[in-house]
């Protein structure tokens, strides 16, 4: 039988539950176990496609078009391995199901309640994602912080399946002990203690530790911790002290012998242990110190100068995949759009940049900005890679200062331009009348043909790909043939030549430009870098030097 661990948060959201779930599953992959992963979000929303950015984070799209977690993303990069819609559930899409099947009477006319038939439904689909991963080890990160209402049914469906299969469950506390002394050195681990008492209260008892702290854990803390959560051993304790990068979390964990301890308490064979690959990738990102400047030009923003890095967590760990492969280090800065709105002479800053990447996003503010700055690009040569949105975009500013169309747009800012060179899809009209928004995007893996010779023909080296996409709008077919006919080129498209997949300029004519409809960034790894992200930072790469000469 399958074994299953269980991950959940203890103190504060944000603790590294994520990162914790991928590490061990690039652990136990490592020594030969066939692992997947699942995200539990506690939310009533049933996918994660209408929570917005700056207060979710990412949203991760798989290649059958489900929209989930970031950390869907992180389980991908670490494990090397595609997931689908059976990896990730929320609360919505948990109740939605159990409702769907009473009215269609699947529970034989009884009454449905909340337990236990919540938590059977979490049990019946961990189960389905077992069997159809075929895997030896099912990893579950349950959402939310220990002591929270709205994760108890979660907690109730690892209690479930704990008492029906004791020696197959195994449940993990990552918790976060804060320093308060001024040296960061004298580590609290009271508010632990509490996260485990309340997993007891829900009749849970937990196996395993994962203390998070700005510093690894000192002998006495994991005695302490050990002793009063009721562990077996301070062995059972595990030090997760912060990183500079997140893929040498699972190199620091097998420092404490994690995967040692969770072969013993599953009763796994003991296998190989090959990490080889992983630790070269690791050192040879720590040994890179020459740097490389990317601007990322965005709209999702807090007040200030505050950035809510998880809203590009995919195009920020594309970038820092592409750098290491070509020894740089990125500096990453983020550019408000908006300002390039508010003050045209901002726009020069640009030219302090190896770089310029503009983002997927939706909406009509700080769209201004980054047409001016995307023009700023293609006028003064710097290497511009735009994703989505940032493609979308590009069409519109080529559109306007080189084909003559000036007042040109997309759609969706202007419903009323003459020249609509970025439109709504005709099968997406009806969704957007009838204000179905959820799943009714253009979602997950679409073919595409690229044009021998081009930019993104000599990256893939190949003609046929597959990316994954979100979104509603297209180049308008309309307008294809006039702005080729003025230089832009389109370097891939859907295999029926219907929609344009990505443009770029001639390397006669600047050094990289180019835009993708689909999201590249959703299918880099650190050890498999995307091959246009890879092509832009070379770009970047010969800008930084011509510019120290």
């Amino acid at each position: 039988m399958a074994k299953y661990i269980f991950v959940v948060g203890g103190v504060i959201s944000g603790v590294g539950k994520g990162i914790t779930s991928a590490s061990i599953g690039k652990i136990l992959q490592s020594r030969g176990c066939r692992v997947t992963a699942l995200k539990i979000d506690p939310y009533v929303n049933v996918d994660a496609g209408t929570m917005n950015p700056t207060e979710h984070g990412e949203v991760f799209v798989l290649d059958d078009g489900t929209e989930c977690d970031q950390d869907m993303g992180n389980y991908e990069r670490f494990l090397g391995r595609y997931l689908s819609k059976d990896n990730y559930m929320t609360t919505g899409s948990v109740y939605l199901s159990v409702i769907q099947r009473e009215r269609n009477l699947e529970y034989g006319g009884r009454c449905v309640e909340v337990v236990p038939d919540i938590p059977l439904e979490v049990i019946n689909r961990i189960k389905n994602a077992e069997k159809k991963n075929k895997a030896d080890v099912v990893i579950v990160e349950i959402g939310g912080t220990a002591g929270e209402y709205q994760n108890i049914l979660f907690l109730e469906a690892v209690r479930i399946l704990k008492v029906r299969q004791p020696k197959d469950v195994l449940l993990i506390l990552v918790s976060l002990l804060p320093a308060l002394s001024a040296g960061g050195t004298e580590l609290k681990t009271k508010p632990t203690q509490y996260a485990a008492r309340t997993l007891n209260a829900a009749g849970l008892q937990v196996d395993l530790i994962m203390g998070r702290a700005p510093i690894p854990l000192d002998e006495k803390r994991r005695e302490k911790i050990a002793f009063i959560c009721g562990l077996a051993s301070k062995d059972d304790v595990i030090s997760a002290p912060n990183v500079d990068s997140i893929y040498e979390v699972p190199l620091n964990f097998e420092k404490d012998h994690l995967s040692d301890r969770l072969f013993e308490k599953l009763g796994l064979r003991s296998k190989q242990h090959d990490l080889n690959e992983w630790r070269s990738m690791v050192k040879r990102v720590k040994r890179v110190t020459e740097p490389v400047k990317i601007g990322i030009i965005g709209k999702y923003f807090g007040s200030g100068d505050f950035v809510l890095e998880d809203s590009y967590i995919s195009v920020i760990e594309a970038v820092k995949h592409a750098a290491a492969e070509v020894n740089r280090k990125p500096v990453i800065q983020w550019l408000n759009s908006e300002e390039f709105e508010r003050s045209k002479t901002a726009l020069r800053k640009l030219l302090e940049y190896d770089g310029i990447v503009v983002p997927g996003g939706f909406g009509s503010r700080g769209v201004e900005g980054k047409i001016a700055a995307i023009q700023y690009c293609r006028e003064n040569k710097i290497p511009y890679l735009g994703l989505c949105y940032g493609m979308q975009l590009a069409t519109v500013e080529f559109a306007r200062h080189v084909a003559g169309m000036k007042r040109a747009n997309t759609t969706e800012i202007d419903p009323r331009t003459p020249y609509p060179v970025i439109d709504i899809m005709p099968e997406q009209k009806s969704n957007l009348a009838n204000k179905h928004y959820g799943a009714t995007m253009r979602l997950g893996a679409y073919p595409a043909v690229l044009s021998r010779g081009t930019i993104a023909g000599k990256a893939y080296d190949g003609r046929k790909i597959s990316e994954r996409h979100r979104h509603r709008y297209e180049v308008n077919p309309e307008y294809i043939e006039r702005l080729k006919n003025k230089g832009l080129v389109f370097s891939g498209t859907s295999p029926d030549e219907r929609l344009m997949e990505i443009m770029e300029l001639p390397p006669a004519k600047h050094p990289f430009f180019l835009g993708t409809q689909f999201h590249p960034e959703l299918k880099s790894s650190p050890l498999h870098p995307h091959p246009l992200f890879v092509r832009f930072i070379g770009a970047a790469k010969a800008r930084a030097a011509a510019r120290k000469r």
